[in-house]
Parts: C-alpha cells; structure tokens; sequence
C-alpha cells in the first residue's frame, strides 16, 4: 500500500522549482495568463484532466479515485500584489511593482505537487478530487466566478491552505469556527460649497465635514457592537482639495470593516451611511454611502477541521497542529464554504534562520521552502481522508 511522504519524496524538487517559477512571473489579480498556461501544461504532463473555470484564467482539474468516496475541491490561489519586491533573492519577481508577496506562489506549486502524489496514488484514492487553481483571491472576484462557474458541483467538502507567516514551519492551524474575517470596502463622499479661503462663512467647507466624519465613525466599533463580538472599522482613504486658498466643496474617504459573524455585516453598512449623513446634515452638507461585501467570514467547519489535523499529524508530525487567533485578514474561499463544508489552515512558514519573518504583503516577504512539501502533502492526505470517510 502506497504512503503519501513515501510518493512526495521525490516531489521535494519539483515543489521548490515550481514554487521559484511562479514568484520570478507574477501576475496581477484576473491576469494570470502565463500562470494559467502554465498550470496547464504541468497537468497535461502527467494526464490530469482540466476544464476552464473561473474568470478567464481559472483551471479545474479532476482526479479520480479508483475505489468509491465522496468527492472534495482543494484551491490553491494563482494572484500577486502591487508590490515592488525587496528580497534579494536569486529568483526576484521579473515583473517590475509586481510580486508575490502573499505566498500565492506557494499555493499554486503545493497544489501542483499535490496533484502529482494522488495521480500517483489514485488506486489507493477514493472518490473524487478536483483541484481549483483560482485567480483573483486579492479583489474577491475568483471564487465566486468559479462557483458560478460549476466548481462545486458534486462536492461533499472543500480545503485551502494559506502559508503564514505568523506560524512557526513545521506546524498548521486549522482549528474550527471563525478563522478569517469577512470583508467590505465602503465609500463616503461628501459635498459641501466651496469657495475662497478668505470667505470661510460663505463656504460649507467638505474637508471639515470629512474630519468629523472620520472621527464619528470611531464609535461604530466602541459604541455600536458588543465588545464580545470583534468588529474593524479601518479609514484608509482621505482626499479633499485641489487648491490651498480654495475650501474645497467635496471630500472623498473610503475604508474597510471586518468581523466574525454574518448578521454584524447586516448592520455595518447601516451604522455607517446614518453616521455619514447624520454628520454631514450637521454642517450643512450631504454625505452619499457605498458598501461593497468583498468575502464573507471564513468560518471552519469542525469535521473538515479535524480532519485536516489529522492529516497533519501523519505528514507533517504529531505536533504539527497548534492553535492560533483567527484574523480579520479576508479569504475569498469562503465563497466555497458558504456552499459546502470546509476549512482554511494556516501553514507555517516562519523560520528566523532563513529569514521568513516577515508579514503577509511586505516587500520583504518570503518563506522557509522546506515547509512546503509538507503542505502538497497535507493537500493529498486531506482529500485522501476526507474522501474515504475518515
């Protein structure tokens, strides 16, 4: 009978010269192009099966099992950032203001090295695996295109990882409940009357209206919610003006909330745009309110979570699993688990020696490569559990 660390052995290479490829060619979020082409020449190689799915870069691979289960979806992310890289590596991102600065490429090469392993294994696989190499998870866009799409149809369960950087190598955590924040971005723009700066009196000045804006919206957190309910509210933009003698007549701010539970976000918008209009009334000005949902909270379920635990334990190690906060950072998979079952694990990449310490979307961010086949091994040994009933 075949094993899961005995098949990867000899996958160690290949993950780490998949996983340099991908962060030397980044692609930015709905452009994946080359990404896509690739994927799909890898799974051509050792016939694996793929169908487009998801925007126009989304691939969806099937592996079947020759005994009979259940079937589950794992995703590995394909998208990079707007981020200039300041590494030093030897395989720097070629594309100038664009690199991988989130570990997508990790995810695309954990599932491509996966897919190797249960191809290797599919008379030991039961039911069905289908591996969904997503693009767009920055802008939200990619997961929801490919349940539209059909990605999940016939699925029992569905699992991503996400290296981070948070957790030591070595270790993952997937515990159950909420893991991820849900995410939305709002808008406030505000017009007032403009006119001379020497005239304030005549003026319905938009960048005072704008402060007392902001500063309002500090209560929603404090003064609107439980403190047992953990809510962000983050103001990231602020623009008024054009001029330094002029008061401007309109001001602009957006920003983004987060939270744990689904009813707080039925709330948010409404708390926002009534403090937004409420303030601007105050001064004489009005105040026009957006709200775009980006991602729903992640939240594990607690078979799929145990399940992937023990995966860990097998291939990782017993003390592979430890337990860590949930963040408020979003993950469009939850667009998958709103459907079906399933869980997020964080895997860690952390190692000081090697200098993998820094944040998600740092300039500086890199991994400890030796954690990686680790997680292509939990990929394989989760669908393999899963699938089987375990």
């Amino acid at each position: 009978m075949m094993d899961v660390q005995e098949v990867a052995k000899k996958y160690g290479e290949y993950q780490v010269k998949m996983r340099r490829y991908f962060h030397e060619n980044p692609e930015l979020s709905e452009k994946e192009f080359n990404t896509s082409k690739v994927v799909k020449e890898e799974l051509d190689k050792i016939g694996v099966p793929w169908v487009p799915c998801g925007l126009k870069t989304g691939v969806l691979a099937t592996i079947k099992g020759k005994k009979p289960g259940k079937t589950i979806l794992l995703r590995g992310d394909m998208d990079a950032l707007s981020v200039t890289e300041d590494t030093g590596l030897a395989f720097t991102s070629k594309n100038p203001g664009v690199m991988h600065a989130c570990g997508h490429d990790c995810h695309i090469s954990m599932m491509l090295t996966a897919a190797h392993i249960l191809n290797d294994m599919k008379d030991e696989l039961c039911g069905t695996v289908k591996m969904a190499f997503q693009p767009a998870e920055e802008v939200a866009t990619g997961a929801p295109s490919m349940v539209e799409q059909g990605a999940l149809d016939g699925v029992d369960g569905c699992f991503a990882m996400h290296v981070w950087f948070d957790v030591d190598a070595g270790h993952i955590s997937c515990d159950a409940g909420p893991r991820m924040g849900g995410a939305n971005k709002f808008v406030i723009n505000i017009t007032g009357k403009g006119g001379h700066a020497a005239e304030p009196q005549e003026c319905v000045d938009a960048a005072v209206v704008q402060a007392a804006v902001v500063n309002n919206l500090q209560t929603v957190v404090s003064r609107h919610f439980s403190p047992m309910d953990p809510v962000v509210l983050t103001i990231g933009e602020v623009s008024a003006g054009e001029r330094w003698n002029v008061v401007p007549e309109k001001a602009r701010l957006a920003g983004t909330t987060r939270y744990f539970k689904k009813e707080i976000n039925t709330e948010l918008p409404k708390v926002i745009d009534k403090i937004a209009q409420d303030t601007a009334a105050a001064f004489g000005a009005k105040a026009e309110t957006e709200n775009i949902v980006l991602c729903p909270p992640v939240i594990n379920d607690e078979h799929m979570a145990q399940v992937v635990r023990e995966a860990s334990r097998k291939v990782i190690g017993e003390d592979a699993p430890v337990s860590r906060p949930g963040t408020m950072g979003g993950e469009d998979f939850a667009f998958f688990m709103d459907k079906v079952p399933g869980a997020v694990a964080l895997l860690g990449i952390r190692n000081e020696a090697c200098g993998a310490v820094y944040a998600q979307h740092s300039c500086h961010y890199t991994v400890d490569e030796n954690a990686l086949l680790g997680g292509a091994m939990l990929y394989a040994q989760t669908a393999l559990d899963f699938n089987a009933g375990k």
